[in-house]
């Protein structure tokens, strides 16, 4: 059925997921913004129709929070590549010239957009966080989705390669246009934003003050073949991918405080790769880290305490580590 460019039914800002009736008569739209919860809204398939909402997800306990709508920016790469980032600024009056930097995970998944976020735990934090001042920036990095065939294999053969410097040249952005203190900035993230965490605070030391590590992969050659050989190959034919891309074999280099913090029962990346790289630390005699288990956690926490738990810690960090003193 051609449906006419006349059709000013889907005006919002967002996103929509439209399902057309099988009698052709209605419209099911899934709709979501930046602030916004999916909801389910119907409207008649007719020219200048009005979406009506059919469905209310969330309490009026979080309505009442005027949630931010965090705005999507673009900075250039040091290789000219154009990257996009949501950044959460605080409240005028309450800026403390402090900054934490988000890493999604998965490494193609994309986040900087104009929808409800699948990281809805740490849309959460990142409001928290401006709350208390401090400046966030989450960036969709080298191989996030939907940037093109080269973004995505920009990391061909070098993960924490430019993913990463793409997180220096963020850091860069917050210092020289958001007016941020360069030695007051942090970065934290789960699975992939783990390992990048991990990677920023061992090859790029003293760029930032502090990192949480969650879920990290710590060596590519203890994590699945499936997702790792397409990236990496293998590390019998092409150890030397491996190798730099491997948090474990930069350990020497941890600078400011790191926070790594892994469910005992993960079923992606394993328990035992941070207890390899804590074992490091150890024979390195670095003292400035942690290792928090979540002994019933899988890679994906089930229980609500152990979120709880694990965002505090990072926030007691954060705190810490960043003060203005």
């Amino acid at each position: 059925m051609q449906i006419r460019n006349s059709f000013p039914i889907l005006t919002k800002d967002g996103n929509h997921d439209v399902f057309i009736s099988p009698d052709e008569k209605w419209l099911a739209v899934n709709y979501s913004y930046k602030n916004k919860p999916w909801e389910l809204y119907l409207a008649p398939f007719k020219e200048n129709s009005t979406l009506t909402q059919i469905t209310n997800s969330t309490t009026e306990k979080l309505n009442t929070y005027k949630w931010r709508e965090p705005e999507v920016i673009t900075f250039k790469a040091q290789d000219g590549t154009t990257v996009y980032a949501r950044i959460y600024q605080p409240a005028e009056g309450t800026k403390n010239n402090a900054a934490v930097m988000f890493v999604h995970g998965a490494g193609y998944l994309q986040n900087a957009h104009n929808w409800w976020s699948t990281y809805h735990r740490e849309y959460m934090f990142n409001n928290l966080l401006a709350d208390k001042g401090y400046t966030v920036l989450d960036i969709d990095y080298r191989a996030s989705e939907g940037y093109g065939a080269k973004f995505r294999t920009d990391i061909y053969r070098h993960m924490g390669g430019k993913d990463l410097s793409d997180y220096v040249d963020g850091r860069k952005v917050l210092i020289e246009k958001y007016g941020i203190d360069s030695t007051r900035i942090g970065l934290y993230g789960g699975s992939y934003g783990g390992f990048i965490t991990l990677m920023a605070m061992l090859t790029e030391p003293g760029k930032f003050k502090c990192g949480a590590a969650l879920r990290s992969v710590t060596d590519w050659a203890h994590y699945n073949h499936d997702y790792t050989s397409n990236i990496l190959n293998t590390p019998e034919t092409d150890p030397t991918a491996f190798k730099k891309s491997s948090p474990i074999y930069f350990a020497d280099g941890l600078i400011g405080k790191l926070i790594m913090l892994h469910g005992m029962e993960d079923d992606n990346v394993q328990y035992q790769d941070v207890v390899r790289l804590s074992q490091r630390f150890i024979e390195l005699g670095k003292t400035n880290w942690d290792l928090i288990g979540y002994p019933i956690e899988p890679h994906g926490f089930v229980e609500t305490s152990s979120w709880v738990d694990e965002y505090r810690r990072i926030l007691e960090m954060v705190e810490g580590e960043m003060s203005a003193d």
